[in-house]
Protein backbone atom coordinates (compact mmCIF):
# COMPACT_ATOMS: atom_id res chain seq x y z
CA UNK A 1 0.00 0.00 0.00
CA UNK A 2 1.28 3.77 -0.90
CA UNK A 3 1.07 6.11 2.27
CA UNK A 4 1.79 9.15 0.83
CA UNK A 5 2.73 11.35 3.68
CA UNK A 6 2.83 15.32 3.76
CA UNK A 7 5.03 18.16 5.66
CA UNK A 8 3.69 21.39 5.88
CA UNK A 9 0.18 21.29 6.36
CA UNK A 10 -0.15 22.64 9.84
CA UNK A 11 0.90 26.31 8.93
CA UNK A 12 -0.11 26.63 5.35
CA UNK A 13 -3.32 24.91 5.17
CA UNK A 14 -4.16 26.60 8.55
CA UNK A 15 -4.01 25.44 12.03
CA UNK A 16 -7.26 25.11 13.84
CA UNK A 17 -6.58 25.98 17.80
CA UNK A 18 -8.69 24.23 20.76
CA UNK A 19 -7.79 26.06 23.92
CA UNK A 20 -9.43 26.15 27.46
CA UNK A 21 -7.59 29.25 27.66
CA UNK A 22 -8.12 31.93 25.15
CA UNK A 23 -5.17 33.00 22.89
CA UNK A 24 -4.65 36.64 21.30
CA UNK A 25 -1.77 37.25 19.01
CA UNK A 26 -1.64 40.76 17.54
CA UNK A 27 -0.67 41.87 13.94
CA UNK A 28 2.11 44.37 12.90
CA UNK A 29 -0.14 46.78 10.40
CA UNK A 30 1.22 48.70 7.46
CA UNK A 31 0.14 52.49 7.55
CA UNK A 32 -3.27 53.00 6.09
CA UNK A 33 -3.53 56.52 4.06
CA UNK A 34 -6.41 58.95 4.65
CA UNK A 35 -9.32 58.47 1.96
CA UNK A 36 -11.93 61.13 0.59
CA UNK A 37 -15.04 59.10 0.80
CA UNK A 38 -16.99 61.67 -0.81
CA UNK A 39 -15.25 60.81 -3.92
CA UNK A 40 -16.03 57.05 -3.88
CA UNK A 41 -18.29 55.52 -6.44
CA UNK A 42 -20.05 52.50 -5.59
CA UNK A 43 -22.25 50.37 -7.34
CA UNK A 44 -24.16 47.21 -6.19
CA UNK A 45 -26.11 44.25 -7.81
CA UNK A 46 -26.90 40.71 -8.61
CA UNK A 47 -25.57 38.91 -11.32
CA UNK A 48 -28.07 36.38 -12.48
CA UNK A 49 -28.30 33.23 -15.42
CA UNK A 50 -30.18 34.97 -18.20
CA UNK A 51 -32.21 31.75 -18.57
CA UNK A 52 -33.24 30.58 -15.42
CA UNK A 53 -32.75 34.03 -12.84
CA UNK A 54 -30.42 31.78 -10.97
CA UNK A 55 -27.84 34.08 -8.91
CA UNK A 56 -24.75 32.99 -10.31
CA UNK A 57 -22.07 32.91 -7.28
CA UNK A 58 -17.99 33.93 -7.65
CA UNK A 59 -18.76 35.68 -11.39
CA UNK A 60 -15.57 37.76 -11.98
CA UNK A 61 -16.16 41.82 -12.30
CA UNK A 62 -13.49 43.56 -13.76
CA UNK A 63 -13.08 47.15 -15.18
CA UNK A 64 -11.57 47.01 -18.52
CA UNK A 65 -7.82 48.37 -19.07
CA UNK A 66 -6.92 48.32 -15.94
CA UNK A 67 -6.48 45.77 -12.52
CA UNK A 68 -9.41 46.57 -10.88
CA UNK A 69 -11.90 43.59 -10.05
CA UNK A 70 -14.29 42.28 -7.41
CA UNK A 71 -16.24 39.04 -7.40
CA UNK A 72 -19.71 37.85 -6.53
CA UNK A 73 -20.31 36.08 -3.29
CA UNK A 74 -22.21 32.53 -3.10
CA UNK A 75 -25.75 34.75 -2.92
CA UNK A 76 -24.22 36.37 -6.95
CA UNK A 77 -23.81 39.70 -5.17
CA UNK A 78 -21.16 42.22 -5.71
CA UNK A 79 -20.29 45.63 -4.90
CA UNK A 80 -17.63 47.45 -6.77
CA UNK A 81 -15.82 50.67 -6.11
CA UNK A 82 -14.28 53.63 -7.73
CA UNK A 83 -11.81 56.33 -5.97
CA UNK A 84 -13.40 58.81 -8.83
CA UNK A 85 -15.98 58.74 -11.02
CA UNK A 86 -15.00 57.05 -14.81
CA UNK A 87 -18.74 56.89 -16.20
CA UNK A 88 -17.57 55.92 -19.53
CA UNK A 89 -15.23 52.74 -18.26
CA UNK A 90 -16.26 49.38 -19.27
CA UNK A 91 -17.14 46.86 -16.55
CA UNK A 92 -15.72 43.07 -18.17
CA UNK A 93 -17.74 40.62 -16.51
CA UNK A 94 -16.73 36.23 -17.13
CA UNK A 95 -18.18 32.98 -15.89
CA UNK A 96 -17.40 29.50 -17.27
CA UNK A 97 -19.94 28.54 -19.46
CA UNK A 98 -21.16 31.91 -20.34
CA UNK A 99 -21.05 34.80 -22.83
CA UNK A 100 -18.73 37.53 -21.96
CA UNK A 101 -20.86 40.66 -21.06
CA UNK A 102 -19.48 44.56 -21.16
CA UNK A 103 -21.38 47.09 -19.16
CA UNK A 104 -20.70 50.43 -19.51
CA UNK A 105 -20.68 52.19 -15.76
CA UNK A 106 -22.83 54.76 -17.00
CA UNK A 107 -25.74 52.68 -17.64
CA UNK A 108 -25.55 51.16 -14.08
CA UNK A 109 -27.50 52.45 -11.45
CA UNK A 110 -25.89 52.70 -7.75
CA UNK A 111 -27.37 49.97 -6.37
CA UNK A 112 -30.08 47.11 -7.30
CA UNK A 113 -28.86 46.64 -10.66
CA UNK A 114 -29.26 43.07 -11.75
CA UNK A 115 -26.81 41.55 -14.53
CA UNK A 116 -27.84 38.85 -16.71
CA UNK A 117 -25.46 36.39 -18.55
CA UNK A 118 -26.45 33.85 -21.02
CA UNK A 119 -25.26 30.33 -21.32
CA UNK A 120 -22.64 29.85 -24.14
CA UNK A 121 -22.25 26.04 -26.17
CA UNK A 122 -19.75 25.15 -28.13
CA UNK A 123 -18.78 22.49 -31.50
CA UNK A 124 -18.08 19.16 -30.49
CA UNK A 125 -16.33 18.35 -33.29
CA UNK A 126 -13.63 20.83 -32.30
CA UNK A 127 -13.31 19.39 -29.02
CA UNK A 128 -12.59 16.06 -30.47
CA UNK A 129 -10.19 17.37 -32.54
CA UNK A 130 -8.04 19.82 -30.62
CA UNK A 131 -8.36 17.61 -27.17
CA UNK A 132 -5.00 15.82 -25.94
CA UNK A 133 -5.31 11.97 -25.86
CA UNK A 134 -5.86 12.16 -22.31
CA UNK A 135 -6.77 14.06 -19.39
CA UNK A 136 -3.36 12.73 -17.50
CA UNK A 137 -1.50 14.37 -20.16
CA UNK A 138 -3.70 17.54 -20.43
CA UNK A 139 -2.74 18.21 -16.43
CA UNK A 140 0.81 17.52 -16.72
CA UNK A 141 1.07 20.64 -19.55
CA UNK A 142 -0.75 22.77 -16.82
CA UNK A 143 3.06 22.29 -14.97
CA UNK A 144 4.95 22.51 -18.19
CA UNK A 145 3.68 25.96 -19.42
CA UNK A 146 3.44 27.47 -16.24
CA UNK A 147 6.27 30.02 -16.83
CA UNK A 148 4.60 31.51 -20.36
CA UNK A 149 1.13 31.46 -18.77
CA UNK A 150 1.53 33.34 -15.37
CA UNK A 151 3.04 36.59 -14.25
CA UNK A 152 6.62 36.81 -14.56
CA UNK A 153 7.18 39.83 -12.70
CA UNK A 154 6.79 40.61 -9.24
CA UNK A 155 3.38 42.32 -8.23
CA UNK A 156 2.20 44.22 -5.71
CA UNK A 157 -1.41 43.56 -5.09
CA UNK A 158 -4.29 44.87 -2.68
CA UNK A 159 -6.97 42.27 -1.47
CA UNK A 160 -9.86 42.09 0.66
CA UNK A 161 -9.62 38.95 3.44
CA UNK A 162 -12.49 37.68 5.31
CA UNK A 163 -12.84 34.81 7.68
CA UNK A 164 -15.75 33.73 9.60
CA UNK A 165 -15.97 30.74 12.49
CA UNK A 166 -19.96 29.23 12.79
CA UNK A 167 -20.88 27.11 15.60
CA UNK A 168 -23.68 25.09 14.05
CA UNK A 169 -25.50 27.99 12.01
CA UNK A 170 -25.00 30.80 14.43
CA UNK A 171 -21.88 33.33 13.85
CA UNK A 172 -19.30 32.88 16.43
CA UNK A 173 -15.81 34.65 15.21
CA UNK A 174 -15.78 36.95 12.48
CA UNK A 175 -12.83 39.05 10.88
CA UNK A 176 -12.05 41.08 7.88
CA UNK A 177 -8.96 42.53 6.82
CA UNK A 178 -7.54 44.74 3.25
CA UNK A 179 -4.38 43.09 2.73
CA UNK A 180 -1.08 43.98 0.07
CA UNK A 181 0.78 41.36 -1.06
CA UNK A 182 4.09 41.20 -2.47
CA UNK A 183 3.28 38.67 -5.21
CA UNK A 184 6.38 37.32 -6.49
CA UNK A 185 7.11 36.05 -10.19
CA UNK A 186 5.49 32.34 -10.92
CA UNK A 187 8.56 31.34 -12.33
CA UNK A 188 10.50 32.02 -8.73
CA UNK A 189 10.36 30.04 -5.90
CA UNK A 190 10.37 32.35 -3.82
CA UNK A 191 7.14 32.93 -1.20
CA UNK A 192 4.75 35.87 -1.43
CA UNK A 193 4.81 38.52 1.54
CA UNK A 194 1.26 39.72 2.96
CA UNK A 195 1.03 42.75 5.39
CA UNK A 196 -2.20 44.09 7.00
CA UNK A 197 -3.55 46.99 6.06
CA UNK A 198 -6.12 47.67 8.30
CA UNK A 199 -8.68 44.88 9.52
CA UNK A 200 -11.35 44.22 12.40
CA UNK A 201 -12.99 41.39 14.28
CA UNK A 202 -15.34 40.55 16.77
CA UNK A 203 -15.74 36.73 18.64
CA UNK A 204 -18.54 36.07 20.64
CA UNK A 205 -16.97 33.85 23.31
CA UNK A 206 -20.11 32.64 24.95
CA UNK A 207 -21.10 31.11 21.74
CA UNK A 208 -17.90 28.92 21.95
CA UNK A 209 -18.73 27.25 25.47
CA UNK A 210 -15.61 26.44 27.06
CA UNK A 211 -13.53 26.20 24.03
CA UNK A 212 -11.52 28.91 21.89
CA UNK A 213 -11.81 28.08 17.82
CA UNK A 214 -9.04 30.02 16.64
CA UNK A 215 -7.99 29.58 13.05
CA UNK A 216 -3.51 30.73 12.76
CA UNK A 217 -2.23 32.03 8.96
CA UNK A 218 -5.02 34.21 8.54
CA UNK A 219 -5.28 35.61 4.52
CA UNK A 220 -2.08 32.78 3.93
CA UNK A 221 -4.45 30.26 4.29
CA UNK A 222 -6.15 31.56 1.49
CA UNK A 223 -3.61 32.40 -0.27
CA UNK A 224 -1.72 29.52 -0.39
CA UNK A 225 -4.59 27.75 -2.04
CA UNK A 226 -2.95 29.52 -5.54
CA UNK A 227 -2.05 25.83 -6.12
CA UNK A 228 0.04 27.22 -9.52
CA UNK A 229 2.21 29.64 -7.21
CA UNK A 230 2.31 26.81 -4.29
CA UNK A 231 2.30 23.24 -5.79
CA UNK A 232 3.56 21.23 -2.95
CA UNK A 233 0.27 21.94 -1.30
CA UNK A 234 -1.69 20.47 -3.88
CA UNK A 235 -0.39 18.19 -6.92
CA UNK A 236 2.91 18.48 -8.50
CA UNK A 237 4.05 16.75 -11.94
CA UNK A 238 5.72 14.13 -9.56
CA UNK A 239 2.73 13.49 -7.29
CA UNK A 240 0.19 13.35 -10.52
CA UNK A 241 0.46 9.39 -10.48
CA UNK A 242 -1.57 9.16 -7.30
CA UNK A 243 -4.59 10.26 -9.02
CA UNK A 244 -6.77 9.01 -11.78
CA UNK A 245 -7.97 11.51 -14.16
CA UNK A 246 -10.87 11.89 -16.60
CA UNK A 247 -12.64 14.28 -19.18
CA UNK A 248 -15.53 16.39 -18.19
CA UNK A 249 -18.09 18.11 -20.38
CA UNK A 250 -15.93 21.01 -21.97
CA UNK A 251 -16.96 24.88 -21.17
CA UNK A 252 -16.57 28.49 -23.01
CA UNK A 253 -14.93 31.28 -20.94
CA UNK A 254 -14.35 34.19 -22.86
CA UNK A 255 -15.07 32.84 -25.63
CA UNK A 256 -12.65 30.43 -25.28
CA UNK A 257 -12.84 26.88 -24.59
CA UNK A 258 -12.04 25.24 -21.72
CA UNK A 259 -11.30 21.43 -20.98
CA UNK A 260 -13.14 20.11 -17.66
CA UNK A 261 -10.93 17.42 -15.94
CA UNK A 262 -12.05 15.35 -12.88
CA UNK A 263 -9.51 13.95 -10.68
CA UNK A 264 -9.64 11.68 -7.73
CA UNK A 265 -7.25 9.91 -5.60
CA UNK A 266 -6.23 6.59 -5.81
CA UNK A 267 -7.93 3.75 -4.24
CA UNK A 268 -4.58 2.30 -2.88
CA UNK A 269 -3.92 5.99 -1.56
CA UNK A 270 -4.28 5.90 2.40
CA UNK A 271 -3.42 9.57 2.79
CA UNK A 272 -5.97 12.38 2.63
CA UNK A 273 -5.42 13.67 -1.12
CA UNK A 274 -8.02 15.34 -3.29
CA UNK A 275 -10.82 14.90 -5.28
CA UNK A 276 -12.35 18.02 -7.81
CA UNK A 277 -12.62 19.31 -11.10
CA UNK A 278 -9.66 21.22 -12.92
CA UNK A 279 -10.58 24.05 -15.31
CA UNK A 280 -7.94 24.37 -18.05
CA UNK A 281 -7.65 26.89 -21.29
CA UNK A 282 -7.85 24.77 -24.60
CA UNK A 283 -5.13 27.02 -26.36
CA UNK A 284 -2.10 27.47 -23.53
CA UNK A 285 -3.48 25.11 -21.43
CA UNK A 286 -3.61 27.13 -18.47
CA UNK A 287 -5.32 26.55 -15.22
CA UNK A 288 -8.20 29.31 -15.05
CA UNK A 289 -9.79 27.34 -12.16
CA UNK A 290 -10.18 24.51 -9.63
CA UNK A 291 -12.87 23.45 -7.62
CA UNK A 292 -11.71 20.37 -5.28
CA UNK A 293 -12.54 18.87 -1.67
CA UNK A 294 -10.05 17.07 0.43
CA UNK A 295 -10.88 13.04 1.25
CA UNK A 296 -11.19 12.77 4.92
CA UNK A 297 -12.51 9.27 4.88
CA UNK A 298 -9.51 8.91 7.40
CA UNK A 299 -10.63 10.98 10.51
CA UNK A 300 -7.47 10.69 12.24
CA UNK A 301 -4.85 11.41 9.46
CA UNK A 302 -6.61 14.13 8.06
CA UNK A 303 -7.38 15.65 11.90
CA UNK A 304 -3.88 15.89 12.50
CA UNK A 305 -2.76 17.86 9.19
CA UNK A 306 -4.83 20.75 10.93
CA UNK A 307 -5.77 20.46 14.72
CA UNK A 308 -2.53 22.20 16.10
CA UNK A 309 -3.59 21.93 19.98
CA UNK A 310 -6.84 20.40 22.15
CA UNK A 311 -7.35 18.83 25.22
CA UNK A 312 -7.29 15.44 25.51
CA UNK A 313 -10.56 15.14 26.46
CA UNK A 314 -11.93 16.34 23.08
CA UNK A 315 -11.69 14.46 20.02
CA UNK A 316 -11.71 16.67 16.61
CA UNK A 317 -11.81 15.58 13.09
CA UNK A 318 -12.73 17.58 9.87
CA UNK A 319 -16.36 16.32 7.77
CA UNK A 320 -15.63 18.39 5.47
CA UNK A 321 -13.02 20.58 3.47
CA UNK A 322 -12.83 22.04 0.39
CA UNK A 323 -11.12 24.45 -1.87
CA UNK A 324 -11.25 27.06 -4.37
CA UNK A 325 -8.82 28.99 -6.51
CA UNK A 326 -9.55 31.38 -9.75
CA UNK A 327 -7.23 33.30 -12.13
CA UNK A 328 -7.46 36.38 -13.91
CA UNK A 329 -6.08 37.33 -17.22
CA UNK A 330 -4.53 40.16 -17.73
CA UNK A 331 -2.60 41.14 -21.28
CA UNK A 332 -1.89 37.29 -22.05
CA UNK A 333 -0.62 36.36 -18.10
CA UNK A 334 -2.85 34.14 -15.62
CA UNK A 335 -2.23 35.47 -11.66
CA UNK A 336 -4.40 34.51 -8.81
CA UNK A 337 -7.21 36.16 -7.97
CA UNK A 338 -9.62 34.81 -5.56
CA UNK A 339 -9.77 32.22 -3.31
CA UNK A 340 -12.71 30.12 -0.68
CA UNK A 341 -11.03 27.48 1.89
CA UNK A 342 -14.15 26.11 4.09
CA UNK A 343 -13.50 23.72 6.78
CA UNK A 344 -16.48 22.16 8.79
CA UNK A 345 -15.00 20.37 12.46
CA UNK A 346 -17.22 18.02 14.54
CA UNK A 347 -16.30 18.64 17.98
CA UNK A 348 -16.77 15.56 20.50
CA UNK A 349 -16.34 16.11 24.22
CA UNK A 350 -15.99 12.50 25.90
CA UNK A 351 -19.01 11.68 28.42
CA UNK A 352 -21.16 14.42 26.31
CA UNK A 353 -23.92 13.16 24.42
CA UNK A 354 -24.25 15.54 21.72
CA UNK A 355 -21.82 16.62 19.27
CA UNK A 356 -20.82 20.19 18.28
CA UNK A 357 -20.57 21.38 15.27
CA UNK A 358 -18.07 24.00 13.91
CA UNK A 359 -17.74 26.10 10.02
CA UNK A 360 -14.81 28.01 9.23
CA UNK A 361 -14.79 29.74 5.91
CA UNK A 362 -12.00 32.02 4.81
CA UNK A 363 -11.92 33.56 1.42
CA UNK A 364 -9.80 36.57 -0.51
CA UNK A 365 -10.30 38.66 -3.50
CA UNK A 366 -7.55 40.44 -5.47
CA UNK A 367 -9.00 43.67 -5.99
CA UNK A 368 -6.47 45.72 -7.45
CA UNK A 369 -2.56 45.39 -8.65
CA UNK A 370 0.31 47.14 -9.93
CA UNK A 371 3.76 46.12 -11.12
CA UNK A 372 6.93 47.04 -8.74
CA UNK A 373 7.46 50.27 -8.83
CA UNK A 374 6.01 52.90 -5.97
CA UNK A 375 4.32 49.55 -3.89
CA UNK A 376 3.75 49.35 0.10
CA UNK A 377 7.39 48.06 1.50
CA UNK A 378 6.73 44.84 3.27
CA UNK A 379 9.37 43.95 5.89
CA UNK A 380 9.90 41.16 7.94
CA UNK A 381 8.76 43.17 10.55
CA UNK A 382 5.04 44.11 9.00
CA UNK A 383 4.55 40.31 7.23
CA UNK A 384 1.99 38.65 8.15
CA UNK A 385 3.36 35.50 10.32
CA UNK A 386 2.13 31.90 9.62
CA UNK A 387 1.42 31.26 13.27
CA UNK A 388 -0.01 34.94 13.35
CA UNK A 389 -4.14 35.17 14.59
CA UNK A 390 -5.98 38.32 13.00
CA UNK A 391 -6.22 40.76 16.70
CA UNK A 392 -9.39 40.42 18.49
CA UNK A 393 -10.85 44.18 17.32
CA UNK A 394 -14.59 45.46 17.13
CA UNK A 395 -13.74 49.30 16.55
CA UNK A 396 -13.93 48.93 12.57
CA UNK A 397 -17.55 47.28 12.63
CA UNK A 398 -18.69 51.25 14.87
CA UNK A 399 -17.57 52.69 11.66
CA UNK A 400 -20.25 52.65 8.49
CA UNK A 401 -17.48 53.75 6.18
CA UNK A 402 -14.96 51.49 7.81
CA UNK A 403 -13.62 50.31 4.38
CA UNK A 404 -13.41 53.66 2.23
CA UNK A 405 -12.94 52.98 -1.31
CA UNK A 406 -11.24 49.53 -0.99
CA UNK A 407 -13.36 47.01 -2.93
CA UNK A 408 -14.62 43.94 -0.38
CA UNK A 409 -16.63 41.00 -1.19
CA UNK A 410 -20.33 41.58 -0.37
CA UNK A 411 -20.93 39.99 2.54
CA UNK A 412 -24.06 36.93 2.36
CA UNK A 413 -26.90 37.18 4.30
CA UNK A 414 -25.95 35.22 7.25
CA UNK A 415 -22.64 37.18 7.27
CA UNK A 416 -24.55 40.72 6.96
CA UNK A 417 -26.78 39.42 9.74
CA UNK A 418 -23.68 39.02 11.94
CA UNK A 419 -22.56 42.52 11.33
CA UNK A 420 -25.63 43.80 12.21
CA UNK A 421 -26.21 42.27 15.34
CA UNK A 422 -22.22 43.47 16.30
CA UNK A 423 -22.78 46.84 15.54
CA UNK A 424 -26.22 46.94 17.36
CA UNK A 425 -24.15 45.25 20.67
CA UNK A 426 -21.78 48.27 20.38
CA UNK A 427 -24.47 50.90 20.39
CA UNK A 428 -26.12 49.86 23.41
CA UNK A 429 -22.17 49.91 24.95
Amino acid sequence: MINYRYKKYRIFRGSLLLLLVFLIQPYLGLKVVAQDTQKIVEYKGTVVDAQTGDALPFVNLEIAGTNIATVTNSEGNFSLKLDEAMPNAKVAITYPGYKKLLVILKDLAKTNNEIALSAQRFELDEVSISRPKDAYTLVAKVFSNRNQNYLDTETNMTAFYREAINKRNRSASLAEAVVAIKKRPYTNAGSDLVGVYKARKSTNYNRLDTLAIKLQGGPLNALYADLIKYPEYFMTPATLSNYDFSFGEPLINDSKMVYVVNFKQKENILDPLYYGKLYIEAETFALTNAIYNMNVENRKRASELFVKKKPNRVKVYPSEISYRVDYRNTDGKWYYSYSNVQLEFVVNWKRKLFNNKYRIKSEMLITDWEEELGAQNITNKTKFKSNTILADEVSGFRDPDFWGSYNVIEPEKSIQQAIDKIQRQIRRE
